[in-house]
């Protein structure tokens, strides 16, 4: 119970650090996002100088991070992108890298990160247009023309 009050009263105080710079610096931040990204980066800094801490909600805390940025992301997606296969794709992988970082397994990590990449760039990279002036596009009209 201890770490689950630990976690809940540090997401509180960074989001209220957050929000009272977001209104004096008038810098689009969002606190909560800030709040709990801050609680699980410090609880990841902590456990790697090896300092006695329980970080059971650290799981919980990069999963729900997971789940905010492909959200966050899916307001961005290009016209005509599905949002329902975007977080389809992207939120069990991003899962599995969080379960990467938590665990320290770097080989899920960088399997889950590549995944990542590889679904970002078919969603946010825009399709090739087709140039209506192409010799081959011409050619075509022509041979479908003299066909009927």
């Amino acid at each position: 119970m201890t770490v689950a009050f630990t976690a809940v009263l540090s997401i509180l105080a960074i989001t209220g650090l957050a929000w009272a710079a977001k209104t004096t610096l008038r810098v689009p931040l969002c606190p909560i996002c800030l709040g709990v990204g801050g609680t699980w980066l410090w609880m990841l800094t902590v456990r790697y100088f090896d300092v006695a801490l329980d970080t059971s909600m650290l799981p919980v805390l990069l999963g729900g991070s997971a789940v905010g940025i492909a959200y966050t992301l899916e307001k961005r997606l290009p016209e005509g992108r599905s949002a329902l296969l975007w977080k389809s794709l992207f939120i069990p992988v991003s899962l599995a890298a969080a379960y990467g970082i938590a665990l320290a397994d770097w080989a899920v990590l960088g399997a889950a990160a590549t995944a990542l990449l590889v679904v970002s760039v078919v969603f946010f990279l825009p399709p090739r247009q087709a140039t209506q002036d192409s010799a081959t596009v011409e050619k075509l009209q022509e041979q479908m023309k003299k066909c009927c």
